[in-house]
C-alpha cells in the first residue's frame, strides 16, 4: 500500500511517499516513473536504452521508501545516510564475501549519488550537510562507483555488467534526465517552494 502524505518538518512542509509494502511491477507509481523516465530519457536526453530507463525508474521507486536512505548500515546498526559515511564503513565491515560487499556498497554509492545529484542537487549544497560530505564529489564518486560495480559483476548477472558501465559512462546525462523528470513531476503536481515531491 502506498499513500502520499504531507509531513511538516520545522517550518518547511514536504511531500513524502510512505511505503507500507514493496511496490508491485504493475503499481501505478512504478508505471508513472517508468513512463516519465522512458519519455524524458528518449526524447530529451537521447538515451533510449530500456535497461537503463527501467533501472532509473526502479531507482526512483526505491527512493520513495523511507528506509532506502538507510539501506546500508554499520554492524552496530548505525544508519549510513551520507556517501562519506558509506565509504568509511567499507573499511570497518567484516563481510561474508568481500566481492559481494563491494558490489553492494559501490552500487549503493552510485545509486545514492545519482538520485541526490540528479533529483535534488540543491540539497547537496545546503550548509547543514556534514563537512565530510561536502568534500565528496557526488558526480565523480557516482561514476567511479558504477564503473567498479561493472568490473565486479558478469554480463549474465541481474542487473548486467553492461548496465553499470552505461550508468558510469552516461552519469552526467542521467543526472540531466533525472532533473528533467523532476521538472515534469513538479509541472504535473505543483508544490510550494521547499516541498519535496519524492
Amino acid at each position: 500500500m502506498v499513500f502520499l502524505g504531507r509531513h511538516l518538518s520545522g517550518t518547511a512542509a514536504r511531500w513524502a511517499i510512505v511505503m507500507l509494502d514493496s511496490v508491485r511491477s504493475d503499481h501505478p507509481l512504478r508505471q508513472l516513473f517508468a513512463g516519465l523516465v522512458e519519455n524524458t530519457f528518449c526524447s530529451e536526453v537521447g538515451l533510449c536504452d530500456p535497461a537503463l530507463t527501467d533501472y532509473i525508474a526502479d531507482l526512483l521507486v526505491s527512493f520513495t521508501h523511507v528506509d532506502r536512505l538507510h539501506a546500508i548500515r554499520k554492524a552496530q546498526g548505525r544508519d549510513l545516510s551520507h556517501v562519506a559515511a558509506i565509504l568509511v564503513a567499507m573499511s570497518d565491515e567484516t563481510p561474508a564475501s568481500e566481492a559481494e560487499r563491494d558490489r553492494r556498497i559501490y552500487r549503493e554509492i552510485g545509486d545514492f549519488s545519482l538520485f541526490w545529484a540528479g533529483v535534488y542537487p540543491e540539497h547537496l549544497r545546503q550548509p547543514a550537510r556534514r563537512a565530510s560530505d561536502v568534500l565528496v564529489n557526488y558526480v565523480t564518486q557516482g561514476k567511479r562507483s558504477y564503473a567498479i560495480v561493472s568490473d565486479l559483476v558478469e554480463e549474465d548477472d541481474r542487473p548486467p555488467q553492461s548496465l553499470f558501465k552505461h550508468l558510469s559512462d552516461e552519469f552526467e546525462s542521467c543526472l540531466h534526465g533525472l532533473g528533467l523528470v523532476r521538472r515534469e513531476l513538479e509541472h504535473q503536481w505543483p508544490a510550494t517552494p521547499g516541498e519535496l515531491l519524492i
